[in-house]
């Protein structure tokens, strides 16, 4: 099974490139932290980021997803992975839970995701959202700790650059499905 990971910082177009993946027919697997977010505001809570247990509720859900993902195709690709929770629990400040160093043991010793991640590059602006509470400038140093805590981890990362969907998606394409020859 190959499972690839679509990273890189917020606003990249990393969901948007996903849901043109999964309308060619690829298996695919949203963000998590985003569903985190989304369920925890439909319930009034305006900030789920500030709690305590929102890291781990993020790696909970990742790894349900990708084990209810585990039989359902050859070929998958995820919007993030507990690498990207684990960046984000950097930027925040925060310290690395047992639930998350679990989570990141159990990654690499079971070699869930494949060593090439795909860094989305930012698109030049960051356009804010209920969910995405960060400006540019900031997302330029998220991006910054994704790449560096992807390469600490040994990660090769596939730089996806800005630029139009059809071109980012060829490039994408190119890694994970390339031509028989």
């Amino acid at each position: 099974m190959r499972r690839y990971v679509l990273t890189g910082t917020p606003g990249a177009g990393k969901t948007s490139l996903l849901h043109r993946l999964g309308e060619l027919g690829h298996a695919v697997v949203e963000e998590a932290a985003t569903e985190v977010i989304a369920r925890a505001q439909a319930q009034g809570e305006d900030e789920p980021w500030t709690r305590v247990s929102f890291i781990d509720e993020i790696v909970a859900l990742q790894r349900q997803w990708q084990q209810e993902a585990s039989g359902a195709a050859a070929l998958q690709v995820f919007d993030r992975s507990p690498v990207c929770t684990l960046a984000l629990a950097t930027y925040l400040g925060r310290p690395v839970s047992r639930t998350l160093g679990a989570e990141l043991e159990r990654i690499t010793s079971e070699e869930i995701y494949q060593r090439q991640v795909l860094f989305i590059r930012n698109l030049g602006f960051c356009e804010p959202t209920s969910a995405r509470r960060i400006s540019y400038q900031e997302s330029l140093v998220f991006e910054k700790v994704h790449e560096e805590t992807y390469r600490e981890l040994g990660y090769q990362l596939i730089d996806i650059p800005a630029d139009a969907m059809p071109h980012r998606l060829a490039t994408v394409l190119s890694v994970i499905a390339p031509p028989m020859s």
